[in-house]
């Protein structure tokens, strides 16, 4: 069967999670604030203890991702087209995606509650606590995609296909105002997910991006080395 063949029904896939299904590990948080599990205060130590207790109120975790085939590379200025949306993906980005095939666009979000928790334990003057809610929020959107990212690449291991790494707007030189055509390409409010003014994504805790489908790309198991951002939060951490 031609790979467009395989991929017609691939087109749209969604998912939910229960936060305890993400299987996240009490010492991510802990590394992601500077600390060790030796050095953690005894006090911040509780209020890890209370997020973990309080997941599944706080997380609505919805997902996932649009393959598209129709594309085209434009090798002297690292653009692609995906459809009639053309991504200024810059080299970097366009090294690592340049020999698949298809193009899968994909969402992730936490959900809005953990990011009203945060800003209303703020605005009480509990800027500590405010402070771990919002690192826990990064870390459940990010181990939610983890997730999606590996049922993707079984399924398309199952068609004899591989994945690359999954990129975002805002990253290696690719503009966060590019977002806007990628949730073109989407359902609207997919996942229920929007985009403000200054194409930044609310829900707050939300991510997105593309993943590159192919048979001959790659998918590499550490890429912090490739990465320009010297402030990221997840950088060479893993979340469960």
């Amino acid at each position: 069967m031609h790979l467009t063949d395989r991929l017609k029904i691939m087109n749209v896939e969604k998912f939910s999670f229960k936060y305890k299904e993400l299987g996240i590990k009490k010492d991510s948080l802990i590394k992601m604030m500077g600390y060790s599990i030796e050095s953690l205060p005894q006090m911040i130590n509780e209020e890890i203890d209370e997020i973990l207790e309080k997941g599944e109120e706080l997380f609505n975790i919805e997902g996932g991702y649009r393959i598209t085939n129709n594309i085209s590379w434009d090798k002297d200025n690292f653009n692609i087209l995906l459809e009639k949306a053309e991504l200024n993906i810059h080299k970097v980005i366009f090294q690592q995606i340049k020999k698949s095939d298809s193009v899968a666009i994909f969402v992730c979000t936490a959900g809005k509650g953990i990011t009203d928790r945060s800003k209303e334990l703020m605005r009480e003057g509990d800027l500590l606590k405010g402070y771990v809610y919002d690192l826990f929020g990064s870390i459940v959107v990010e181990s939610a995609m983890d997730i999606i990212q590996d049922l993707m690449q079984e399924e398309m291991a199952s068609l004899g296909l591989k994945i690359t790494n999954r990129y975002s707007p805002g990253y290696c030189g690719w503009d966060v105002a590019e977002q806007r055509k990628l949730f073109n390409l989407l359902p609207e409010q997919f996942c229920g997910i929007e985009l403000t003014n200054s194409c930044l994504m609310q829900p707050t805790k939300s991510v997105s991006g593309i993943i590159g489908i192919g048979e001959t790309v790659k998918y590499n198991n550490y890429t912090c080395n490739i990465c320009d951002s010297s402030n990221c939060l997840y950088k060479n951490l893993k979340y469960r």
